[in-house]
């Protein structure tokens, strides 16, 4: 069985236009157009970021908590218990993914 960042990361990177890299506070960051999609802190924490009131939006609707360093941004956090969160943690990546590339056009296919 695969790891849990491993499912993830094989599915993001898989994305038009998304570049993988080292986290400056560890773990693997994404990237599309320049902009950071999220980033995973190993198996446990996704953490990313958007506007506040798209965070305001994804915390009401219990799909992701307010970041747990920096709460009053628009970045999230998405706990990571195993399997059964990584559809979760996916379509939180893939919604900003198709934000940072609607107006570009990057990564339609």
């Amino acid at each position: 069985m695969a790891k849990v960042s491993e499912i993830i990361v094989g599915e993001v990177v898989g994305w038009p236009g998304v570049e993988e890299r080292a986290h400056r506070f560890g773990g693997r960051e994404f990237r599309v157009n320049g902009h950071e999609i999220g980033h995973l802190h190993g198996d446990r924490l996704a953490d990313l970021p958007f506007p506040v009131r798209v965070r305001e939006e994804l915390v009401e609707a219990g799909k992701a908590r307010r970041h747990h360093v920096l709460p009053e941004t628009g970045w999230v956090s998405y706990p990571i218990r195993g399997e059964e969160d990584v559809a979760g943690a996916l379509e939180l990546f893939r919604r900003n993914y198709e934000r940072l590339t609607a107006r570009s056009g990057t990564g339609r296919s």
